[in-house]
């Protein structure tokens, strides 16, 4: 409980002292109901990088109206952060996050912080993982799904760019879902694949297939860009990262938006297929309408339960 909720329990049941029990024990009563209302969470922000500004800005301004408060921010160049953020809550050592007492931690950075850092995270905090192409790692996985477990605390995957993720899910729950197939179209300029984007794309080119095979094999080639195929890898938890198909498509055209396609197949001849235009600037990793669909995650985290949970 808050300070502000302990404080405010404290003087209500001052005053109630002259009253009867029956009334007292109502006040008091409807303060232990409200505590998780008023409980303010605090939110340790790992990157700062363009959707990790966004996030720490939103904090900054709107927090303190919906129970939220930053612990901490992060950023592997700590200099980029002192002239928005607080000095004392810049954190210089990632390791040292403990010593924040974050209620969540929110990676938005590299997969590779969710490799070194998440089952940490976990041990202490709730975790809304912006980079779940990390968990094409089996090993990885099944690790940070254990110490969630262990210690009492959910390790969250936003749905991100993904459409109709809940209802994918509830397919999978039921053992019904049968395919489940993600094509992600953009402008070459948006690529990070490892080892570097499409390097020899000329303008008017069109369109080109970069790969398409299992969303097991492609998130270690393209990390950056293929996390709406790892929520729903996520998602599709019977079909798991192996059983999800992917594909990624340079098109020369798409200078404003990205495109999402899913193609979802299910038993008896069920199917649905969405496509979703995100608008994107030329070079951006990310479409803009996955920045409020990611704060919208992040209010969804609320420590539901030990486990993981697509939010």
């Amino acid at each position: 409980m808050g300070e502000s909720v302990a404080t405010v329990k404290h003087s209500c049941e001052t005053r109630c002292r002259g009253h009867t029990d029956h009334s007292s024990t109502m006040i008091t009563t409807y303060l232990d109901l409200t505590a998780d209302t008023l409980r303010v969470m605090a939110v340790g922000v790992v990157g700062y990088g363009h959707l990790g500004q966004y996030l720490v800005e939103r904090i900054q301004k709107e927090g303190h109206s919906l129970g939220l408060r930053l612990a901490f921010v992060w950023n592997r160049n700590p200099q980029k952060l002192r002239a928005s953020v607080p000095e004392e809550l810049i954190l210089d050592q990632l390791s040292h996050f403990p010593e924040k007492n974050a209620d969540l931690i929110v990676e938005v950075c590299h997969p590779q912080v969710v490799k070194d850092f998440g089952a940490e995270f976990l041990s202490h905090a709730h975790l809304l993982v912006g980079s779940p192409s990390a968990l094409s790692d089996l090993q990885l996985n099944k690790q940070l799904r254990q110490t969630a477990q262990h210690h009492g605390k959910t390790l969250y995957v936003p749905s991100g760019a993904l459409w109709g993720s809940q209802d994918i899910q509830r397919l999978s729950d039921s053992g019904t879902l049968t395919n489940l197939f993600i094509r992600m179209s953009k402008h070459p300029s948006c690529f990070r694949l490892t080892g570097g984007g499409p390097k020899d794309w000329t303008e008017g080119e069109g369109r080109r297939v970069l790969f398409k095979g299992s969303v097991a094999d492609l998130c270690p080639l393209a990390p950056n860009n293929v996390n709406t195929m790892a929520a729903a890898a996520i998602a599709a938890d019977s079909l798991g990262f192996s059983g999800v198909m992917g594909e990624i498509v340079s098109d020369t055209a798409l200078k404003e938006y990205h495109i999402v396609e899913v193609e979802v197949t299910g038993a008896n001849g069920f199917s649905v297929t969405s496509v979703r235009r995100n608008p994107a600037q030329l070079g951006a990793v990310t479409g803009s309408a996955t920045y409020a669909s990611f704060w919208s995650s992040l209010l969804a985290c609320k420590g539901q339960r030990a486990g993981v949970c697509l939010c």
